[in-house]
């Protein structure tokens, strides 16, 4: 008896649970899309924002957060970097970025290099966001890309994954992620490709390949965060998102796949056209 009547219990958790991702979904996208559409200082104060959340939640799960000195300087360094790249001085905020991890660095008494670590993924997150999107057009339309293939790897890997269900992609990190969820979020990232390169946004081959590295980079970057937080124990980063937990929980895919997407784009074009270098073949 006490079986049968688990089962129910746990079918409506998840249900709530995916309420209230789609919940938070239909709130975040939009505010996501609006501030990248508006891009220069919307964009740029809304992933400096994230930025900051990002490195504050990561000292939290390293327990490092109690530290108000690595606290400060690091939020610190983000806002200013934030505020250089919003006036387009590349440079300054590279060495900003710079000062601030060497600050964080020395001010650290504990842990060390998990503290660098989370500076330098939060840096990464600002600086790579904020690249893609300088192209005014190119820019706009690389970055919307970047987020749907996230997205479509996020989704089509939960579907497929509670729908088919097989073998664990890799229990010790992420017990619930399969090889059929990493493979539905593989095929969700294509589509979307397919349907830029339909548009006449991209040749079809560059746009495939493209949506598959960025894909697989998504998908890395959420066992990377797994990792983290399995090592220290922790299950969310935080609570502040409903049904998705923290924003490293929430971010993970997106930061690995528009850190990839901008080292891709300085290779082809520089750091004054990352955007059109993604888009344009």
């Amino acid at each position: 008896m006490s079986d049968q009547k688990a089962a129910p219990a746990q079918t409506g958790g998840d249900s709530r649970n995916l309420l209230a991702r789609v919940a938070a979904a239909l709130v975040l996208a939009p505010a996501a899309i609006g501030a990248a559409y508006a891009g220069g200082f919307w964009w740029t104060a809304l992933v400096m924002l994230g930025s900051v959340g990002l490195y504050v939640e990561w000292l939290m799960v390293t327990g490092t957060v109690r530290d108000q000195r690595v606290v400060v300087s690091g939020v610190a360094a983000l806002a200013i970097a934030g505020l250089c790249l919003g006036l387009r001085r590349i440079d300054a905020a590279l060495v900003v970025l710079a000062l601030g991890l060497a600050g964080v660095v020395a001010l650290s008494t504990e842990r060390r290099r998990w503290t660098a670590a989370g500076f330098l993924y939060a840096g990464a997150a600002l600086f790579a966001s904020v690249l893609v999107r300088r192209d005014q057009i190119e820019g706009l339309v690389a970055l919307i890309l970047v987020l749907l293939v996230v997205w479509a790897t996020d989704i089509g890997g939960y579907f497929a994954g509670r729908g088919l269900g097989g073998p664990k992609l890799w229990p010790r990190v992420s017990p619930n992620k399969t090889w059929a969820g990493a493979m539905g979020g593989f095929g969700g990232a294509l589509a979307v490709a397919a349907g830029f390169a339909a548009f006449g946004l991209g040749g079809i081959v560059p746009m495939l390949v493209l949506g598959a590295c960025l894909s697989v980079a998504s998908q890395l970057g959420d066992l990377l965060e797994s990792a983290v937080k399995r090592h220290f124990g922790v299950k969310d980063s935080s609570h502040i998102i409903p049904g998705h937990g923290g924003l490293m929980d929430r971010l993970d895919g997106y930061v690995a796949a528009i850190v990839v997407a901008a080292i891709f784009g300085v290779l082809r074009g520089g750091v004054d056209g990352v955007g059109r270098a993604l888009m344009v073949w």
